[in-house]
């Protein structure tokens, strides 16, 4: 399950503008209308729902498109697959426990947890700022093999969380939804209820907020998830089991019910104003680097404006959510596919017209053999030649013929590339190396978006190719 860790940088840091407590007026709504329809159409993603938050208050919510075939009108109740962005809640509910002193987050999972690597020396902290050294169990963009079959927390831990660590407990920043599933379970065994009970006791029902479990929110009534093959047709994602999200990204629920939490974020409502400060903190690494992420969320600051921002990615679903809390401001954007930038387009085009945006960061390390090597793959697609000694065993279960089809056909028929050039640094992921590519084209631009095994000879976990608008 992606987080879009580089969401941050897609998104342009934002920067935000005194809060205005007004509506939008017709001209912004339109162009929100506006940008949302193109970018669905541009893309292929079946639906958007948003919601915006200026002055404090939701001043913004609408839906677009096709939700699923028995929803005939788009609806802004029908709740979304929230994936990672599930994580700053697990996060609250342990600075909860914390509270009432059934906890510290600097106590050692192991007190809690038995059997982890090393687990006398992660403490909950290092679980929830991806600083833990434990191996993420899904860094990939699709689901693997395993997927198909129903899991336990427990499982989960087994098969990846008595690995050896990827590094030393608190050297590193790499996401790890491991150590999510971990944190879950230590909600669970401290509060003696589930995750998801506790966080509607403590949090949901004091905000008026609806979520469910993300397993439940299929069939009737509920959005379906759509993935697509580079530029194939868009086909209905079959869910993955039971149990595969839990803590690490287990919640559904409407952008509005989103939009309320980040409005207690930003007056400090619900959880005590030191937790709120305690997730927004940036943690650092042993040797005093800034890792950018707090407690279940990234942090940061642009031009003196603070931003607090997650996204998310279930099995065909993707959301972002930032938040500028000094500005009282807040852009929630579910779609209902796990295909395309269009999320972030959205996201970034809705702060361009209700508040202010600012420029992309760059590539910073010479990727030029990593750049050429990923070309070689692409051409290698579009050609229908793929070498499948340069994938793992579950990029070649994803390379379905099918699969492989679509991409061969809908890229072929684009002619050669203008330019394919590196988005972004390369950043470690669940042991493995992700970058980032755009490929231009005359009448369009798409996105490349890889993990591959550490190392000069590191094969692709991952090679996905997907519209950009």
């Amino acid at each position: 399950m992606k987080p879009f860790r580089s969401a941050v940088a897609a998104l342009a840091l934002f920067v935000s503008v005194p809060a205005f407590a007004q509506a939008l007026t017709a001209e912004e709504s339109q162009q929100i209308d506006t940008l949302v329809t193109t970018t669905l159409a541009d893309t292929g993603v079946p639906s958007a729902s948003v919601a915006i938050v200026r002055g404090g208050k939701i001043v913004f919510t609408k839906a677009w498109g096709k939700q699923s075939l028995d929803i005939a009108q788009a609806r802004t109740d029908v709740p979304y697959q929230i994936a990672s962005i599930s994580k700053q809640f697990t996060a609250a509910a342990l600075l909860l426990l914390e509270d009432q002193g059934k906890l510290t987050l600097d106590d050692p999972v192991s007190k809690y947890v038995p059997g982890i690597t090393q687990g006398d020396h992660i403490t909950i902290r290092q679980l929830l700022s991806h600083t833990s050294g434990l191996q993420d169990y899904w860094p990939q963009d699709y689901s693997f093999a395993a997927m198909e079959h129903p899991v336990t927390p427990q499982q989960i831990v087994d098969r990846w969380a008595k690995k050896p660590l990827d590094f030393p407990p608190g050297t590193q920043w790499q996401y790890s939804n491991t150590g999510y599933v971990v944190a879950g379970m230590i909600v669970e065994k401290v509060s003696g209820t589930k995750l998801l009970d506790f966080l509607k006791a403590h949090i949901f029902s004091k905000l008026d907020m609806h979520p469910i479990n993300q397993d439940l929110a299929i069939g009737k009534g509920y959005p379906v998830g759509y993935h697509r093959y580079a530029l194939g047709p868009v086909r209905p994602e079959k869910p993955a089991a039971p149990g595969w999200l839990y803590a690490a990204g287990e919640l559904a629920m409407t952008a509005s019910d989103l939009a309320k939490w980040d409005i207690a974020r930003i007056d400090r409502t619900v959880l005590p104003a030191d937790d709120w400060a305690a997730q927004e903190t940036a943690i650092l690494l042993t040797n005093g680097k800034d890792t950018g992420y707090g407690l279940g969320v990234d942090v940061g600051e642009k031009n003196g404006h603070a931003y607090v921002e997650h996204s998310g990615e279930a099995v065909g679903f993707l959301s972002e959510n930032i938040v500028f809390p000094k500005d009282k401001a807040a852009v929630v954007v579910f779609v209902n596919s796990d295909f395309s930038n269009a999320f972030l387009t959205i996201t970034q085009g809705i702060v361009k017209t209700a508040f202010p945006a600012i420029a992309n960061a760059a590539a910073d390390t010479d990727e030029t053999v990593k750049t050429a090597e990923a070309r070689k793959v692409y051409d290698q697609l579009v050609t229908g030649t793929l070498d499948r000694t340069l994938m793992t065993e579950d990029a070649n279960y994803y390379f379905t013929d099918e699969a492989q089809k679509d991409y061969q056909t809908s890229l072929s028929a684009l002619g050669e590339p203008v330019s394919f050039e590196p988005r972004g640094s390369p950043k470690l992921r669940g042991g493995f190396v992700y970058r980032g590519y755009t490929v231009t084209y005359p009448d369009r631009k798409l996105s490349v978006s890889t993990y591959a095994e550490p190392g000069e000879n590191g094969r692709y976990e991952q090679f996905l190719v997907a519209p950009m608008s």
